[in-house]
């Protein structure tokens, strides 16, 4: 595979890696254990973030 082969390939693999993130972080907000504030500040921080990130690789991909 080279050239936009590769490279979308790529992208895909990495879009599967932060839908597995936001998963994780979704769990980890919405499980009954007492994360504390701070921890949970951070999770939807970087929930965000990685919404964000999935939404430009899927941009790049189609």
């Amino acid at each position: 595979m080279r050239g936009r082969g590769l490279i979308r390939a790529l992208r895909q693999d990495d879009a599967r890696q932060v839908r597995a993130r936001i998963a994780e972080l979704e769990l980890d907000l919405i499980t009954t254990a007492p994360l504390g504030r701070h921890r949970r500040f951070e999770a939807g921080h970087e929930l965000r973030r990685a919404k964000l990130r999935l939404e430009k690789l899927e941009e790049c991909i189609g």
